[in-house]
């Protein structure tokens, strides 16, 4: 419980750090976060360490592409290049950097897929939440995914043994909505279990307010994300 209450805790200080902002308005918040974005991207590279002094985050500086670049190199980004394909519609930035094992989700596909995340707040400059820990090893994400003629939706299955996100966001915000950045990489990305020769989805997402979770939207506050995907076990 003492863990669980110290997870709560570090989600709030990000969620809202720099907070008091009761002065500004939506328009001064926006433009706050776009700066942040954007000094996001140009930053040296970010490391962080777990306090055993290994490597949990490794951020080169970001190189953004445009969507027609990322339609020519088949729907790719070029890791090597620490590539960024932006999304202008809703002001997301994807990395793809493995597409993963199996394939692409189809026309009447519904299945549940497993995830596992981390969530670096911009505003906050820190590690927010993740699930890559022994606390959260037997409870993973898991998301009940269909696509419908290309439109895919998705929502976070509860059942008895919650992840972070419903536990830390249900707590805090009382939504558990998949947020819809976390959506965008299921059109790209392939779903399957992994395997001796290939490893499963992994992307990297800049989420604006806008596309971020219902906290992330009522504080105008864009995240970094690295997430896998994995289809889960009939």
């Amino acid at each position: 419980m003492k863990m669980k209450k110290n997870i709560l805790l570090l989600c709030a200080l990000c969620l809202f750090c720099g907070a008091c902002r009761d002065d500004e308005s939506y328009a001064d918040q926006k433009k706050k976060e776009r700066k942040a974005i954007a000094a996001f991207l140009a930053r040296d590279p970010l490391v962080l360490l777990d306090p055993n002094g290994d490597t949990i985050l490794n951020i080169p500086k970001i190189n953004p592409i445009s969507q027609q670049k990322f339609e020519a190199q088949d729907s790719m980004t070029d890791v090597s290049k620490n590539e960024f394909v932006l999304f202008g519609q809703t002001g997301i930035y994807m990395q793809i950097v493995r597409k993963g094992v199996g394939e692409k989700l189809k026309h009447g596909d519904a299945k549940r897929i497993i995830c596992r995340y981390r969530e670096y707040s911009i505003l906050g400059d820190s590690l927010c939440t993740t699930d890559r820990t022994d606390y959260w090893a037997t409870s993973p994400e898991i998301l009940d995914v269909s696509n419908n003629w290309g439109t895919i939706t998705a929502s976070f299955y509860g059942g008895s043994n919650p992840g972070a996100m419903t536990v830390i966001y249900g707590s805090t915000t009382n939504s558990t909505a998949v947020p819809k950045g976390w959506i965008v990489p299921l059109s790209y990305v392939n779903i399957g279990r992994q395997n001796d020769e290939e490893g499963i989805a992994l992307v990297r997402l800049i989420v604006p307010h806008s596309e971020g979770t219902a906290a992330a939207t009522s504080n105008v506050a864009p995240f970094f994300y690295e997430i896998s995907y994995q289809q889960m076990r009939d």
